[in-house]
């Protein structure tokens, strides 16, 4: 998943970062999340989300804290095949 920031999310980000985080830990203790943070140049965030569907990862992400609040104003989705580390 692909977050890209709203105009205004420096300033709301704060305010909504202990709910966005409350939502991502309990999958990132089931191994579903594995790798997510903000990128540097202040323009986003890249959450990789590992869910059974693309339907079941957009019901997921719909209820994220940060896209819920306006954090981010366009998230995009985007299925991928890992091949490093390989898969077990």
């Amino acid at each position: 998943m692909i977050g890209h920031d709203a105009p205004d999310s420096k300033e709301k980000r704060p305010l909504h970062r202990p709910a966005h985080l409350a939502h991502l830990e309990p999958l990132s203790r089931a191994g579903r999340v594995p790798l997510a943070g903000p990128f540097t140049d202040g323009s986003g965030s890249m959450i990789v989300l590992e869910a059974e569907s693309l339907g079941a990862a957009w019901a997921i992400v719909s209820r994220d804290p940060f896209v819920v609040n306006g954090i981010y104003n366009r998230v995009e989705l985007k299925p991928f095949l890992q091949v490093f580390p390989a898969s077990q």
